[in-house]
């Protein structure tokens, strides 16, 4: 395998517009080399940018190293380029699966399954998506935990998100009773509504497992919401606080639901260092 690498490596450098970095970068991820995955894949991206298959590989290798949100930018570009891309198409059915959107895994695992009818790893995944679904209530079953990043700095108590996208306008966490404790809101006009919103939600979270209780449904872990102006999605990240993501409608529900599980996971951490 070795000597593959080194063929392959000395043919991309004869020709750096070649294709070959396709299979150079995927031989390199399969050894476990995955920055030096990410530097051909991201240059023979660089190179060819309407090329579904550098996509795909781009985000599978970032899957690998956990980067999920630019994953799914990856394989949602793919599908741009080639709605029929099956890899494309698999590739968002795991993500969609790790936040317990079992319904839209189901349906872009169908969707592969019509291009590739004979793939029977597509079929084992859809059958387990089609269990998933009799089981799945309105509130979302836990999802996969996602692996947080390695801890670096202490948080300041102000910068529960520190780090994230949008942790300026566009995270918010609450304790039951609607007190801030970190993040900030901000109308389309450039408000500020934190406060106004954080009253408006105190109790929600108890509400929300009251309601799940009465109809049977397990503990809610997630409630996603569409606007004409964006999109909103709610999960306690403990059993004490509530946090709202918010954001433009042009990022998908997919997507803000991979972001919500990135910041849960830092309000979590930040809840147990104040513990």
């Amino acid at each position: 395998m070795a000597d593959d690498v080194k063929a392959l490596s000395a043919e991309l450098a004869q020709d750096p517009d070649s294709l070959v970095f396709l299979r150079l970068a995927e031989l390199l991820r399969h050894k476990g080399q995955l920055d030096a995955a990410h530097r051909v894949a991201l240059t023979g991206l660089e190179r060819h940018p309407h090329l579904a298959d550098a996509h795909d590989l781009y985000a599978r290798i970032l899957a690998d190293k956990h980067d999920f949100e630019r994953a799914f930018d990856e394989w949602d570009m793919a599908l741009r380029i080639a709605p029929d891309h099956v890899g494309a198409l698999k590739g968002l059915a795991f993500l969609y699966f790790k936040v317990g959107d079992v319904q839209q895994a189901a349906a872009h695992l169908a969707a592969a399954q019509r291009v590739a009818p004979d793939d029977p790893g597509i079929a084992q995944a859809l059958a387990l998506a089609h269990g998933g679904e009799a089981g799945q209530s309105a509130a979302a079953p836990a999802p996969e935990p996602m692996a947080a990043a390695p801890a670096a700095q202490p948080l300041e108590e102000a910068r529960v998100f520190a780090g994230l996208e949008g942790a300026e306008e566009g995270l918010l966490l609450l304790d039951p009773s609607g007190r801030v404790l970190g993040g900030a809101l901000k109308d389309p006009a450039g408000r500020d509504v934190t406060d106004a919103v954080a009253a408006y939600l105190a109790g929600v979270s108890q509400e929300a497992g009251r309601t799940a209780k009465l109809l049977g449904l397990g503990s809610w872990t997630g409630l996603a919401a569409e606007g004409q102006h964006g999109h909103a999605h709610l999960t306690p990240p403990t059993g004490s606080a509530l946090l709202l993501v918010v954001r433009e409608r042009a990022v998908p529900m997919g997507r803000l639901a991979i972001m919500a599980q990135r910041a849960a996971v830092a309000a979590r951490r930040w809840l147990e260092a104040q513990a």
